[in-house]
């Protein structure tokens, strides 16, 4: 079966469970945690996929890296459900897939701001109402990095959606058209 089919499938039921039980906010921060703690370690994975290591440890392995505690207990419901069901390994593939039905139900869009040099303020403020204001009445998790490769101007990426205002792209586009 398709490895994304089954964390969707779980996430979708893990969220109308969260969400009866008024724990849905609780558990996407629970659920961003896990996924921060998956990219900050990847020894985390290999970790849930070791036949070696017993289930136990590993579902306090998961409740750490997601800063669970035992008031948690829609958390550790799902953890032993996936105990149950052999699906430990999934943890990553699941926490991604309920952030992202999380986001879609409540109107949460993901936006980041990557340009060449820090914005002043001002300047960041107003390209964040610039934003909102295409954002259909949603909400944003807005993120800025700097990255000095752009030579200057900046991209916004919200979503799957990308706008490159970067003189990197610019040039890239002349020299594409002078070469064709």
């Amino acid at each position: 079966m398709n490895e994304g089919l089954i964390p969707r499938r779980y996430a979708k039921a893990l969220l109308k469970v969260a969400v009866e039980r008024h724990d849905d906010k609780t558990l996407y921060e629970l659920m961003g945690n896990l996924c921060d703690s998956f990219v900050a370690n990847p020894q985390l994975e290999v970790t849930l996929a070791n036949p070696f290591i017993e289930d136990a440890k590993k579902m306090e392995l998961l409740a750490t890296a997601a800063g669970a505690d035992k008031s948690d207990s829609t958390f550790f419901d799902f953890l032993k459900l996936l105990k149950n069901n052999n699906r430990l390994d999934m943890a990553r593939g699941i926490a991604i897939a309920y952030e992202d039905d999380y986001r879609t139900a409540n109107g949460i869009y993901r936006v980041e701001v990557t340009a060449a040099a820090p914005m002043d303020k001002s300047e960041e403020d107003r390209l964040k109402k610039l934003i909102a204001s295409h954002l259909d009445g949603g909400t944003m998790e807005y993120t800025f990095k700097v990255n000095p490769d752009l030579i200057g101007g900046f991209t916004v990426s919200i979503g799957s959606e990308k706008l490159d205002t970067s003189v990197k792209n610019q040039l890239k586009q002349l020299q594409l058209k002078l070469l064709s």
